[in-house]
């Protein structure tokens, strides 16, 4: 079956993954609607690709506003999961409040988006979340994170299981490190995406296209016989180990700064 005729729905698609997601699904013939919580961002890049794309307000950590969107885009045939957020800390020194703040949105609002997708679109669709090099390998200061999307790969195969009575497959992508918004503060930390590059066998980061191209693989009947499966786009990152990211943080801390 081609793209045309056929809808995807992408969760956080106003910027970074997600936008580029967007992007190679409308290229491929999808109509396409941006669910994302910055409604002025969505319609933005709604309005660029033209009229084959459409903007939503979704905050994928209430259950409400994910129930109205998957009912207003009822019998889609492809949704693509990349909202997310993180707020790293010590794991002796995180407060709750910011804990739960990383759940809600990367675990909690994954168990939403599978809720309620789940009973929305059509029969034989494809859903793809985004999980994380985190859900495998740990970070030091990335408790939250690391928590939130191993329950992600955990969730995507439950979800698996469930719903391949309908023939829908649920299927994950694992980024490592990828030149987004999300992960901007990086390069604030004096050797940290150098200690990430250093830790990459394939020696460099990821761009939001190649992650958008694999959803796009999983969106389509070319991988028809896929589901509960987990694609690790990450330069062989996981391969080797995560950086100290704590330790980075902590000596930029004791760092006196230039006089």
């Amino acid at each position: 079956m081609t793209a045309a005729g056929r809808t995807a729905v992408v969760t956080g698609g106003a910027s970074g993954i997600g936008a580029a997601t967007v992007r190679a699904l409308a290229t491929e013939g999808y109509r396409v609607v941006v669910a994302d919580i910055d409604e002025s961002a969505a319609r933005d890049l709604a309005r660029e690709l033209g009229d084959a794309v459409t903007a939503v307000r979704m905050d994928v950590t209430d259950e409400d506003s994910v129930a109205a969107g998957f009912r207003t885009a009822a019998g889609a045939h492809v949704v693509v999961h990349c909202a997310g957020s993180s707020i790293p800390g010590a794991l002796t020194e995180l407060e709750l409040a910011q804990w739960q703040a990383t759940l809600d949105v990367c675990l909690t609002g994954t168990f939403l988006v599978l809720e309620h997708a789940g009973r929305h679109v059509a029969d034989n669709a494809s859903i793809i979340c985004l999980a994380s090099l985190n859900g495998r390998q740990p970070g030091t200061g990335m408790a939250s994170y690391c928590a939130a999307k191993a329950g992600v790969l955990m969730l995507v195969e439950v979800a698996a299981l469930e719903l391949a009575e309908r023939g829908i497959r649920v299927n994950a992508l694992s980024p490592g490190l990828v030149d987004t918004p999300l992960v901007a503060g990086v390069a604030l930390v004096p050797g940290l995406r150098e200690e990430y590059v250093e830790n990459t066998p394939l020696g460099r980061s990821g761009r939001p296209e190649e992650i958008a191209e694999a959803a796009a693989f999983l969106a389509s009947d070319r991988s028809g016989w896929m589901t509960g499966a987990t694609i690790d786009l990450n330069g062989g990152a996981h391969l080797r180990r995560y950086p100290d990211v704590l330790g980075r943080v902590r000596a930029m801390a004791q760092t006196p700064p230039n006089p």
